[in-house]
């Protein structure tokens, strides 16, 4: 299992991130090929309190299907979106899971 996670750090307007967020940006993202299951945070900590505002978490069944993903037509919209909500950036993680047994 592959996931890609983004970190968002504390944006300018919070209401207008996760309206913007919620209405435009998630439906973009639940286009992307290959996606598996896409999970969100959003206000993970006070203004001020940490590092991050929110969190996105994708997965997908391979690496090659999450690049290939982000490279389509579509993950490249969901590229450029980026700017028009996210004040403060956001930072971009792929990585594969290896399974553990408790």
């Amino acid at each position: 299992m592959h996931k890609l996670l983004v970190l968002y750090p504390e944006p300018t307007d919070r209401a207008a991130f996760e309206e913007y967020y919620r209405g435009t940006h998630l439906p973009l993202c639940q286009q992307l090929p290959g996606v598996r299951s896409i999970s969100i945070a959003l206000g993970i900590c006070e203004p001020g309190a940490g590092p991050y505002f929110a969190i996105f978490e994708a997965t997908f069944d391979t690496e090659a299907d999450c690049h290939a993903a982000l490279a389509s037509p579509e993950g490249r919209a969901v590229e450029a979106d980026v700017p028009n909500y996210a004040t403060g950036g956001a930072t971009v993680i792929d990585y594969t899971l290896e399974p553990h047994a408790l």
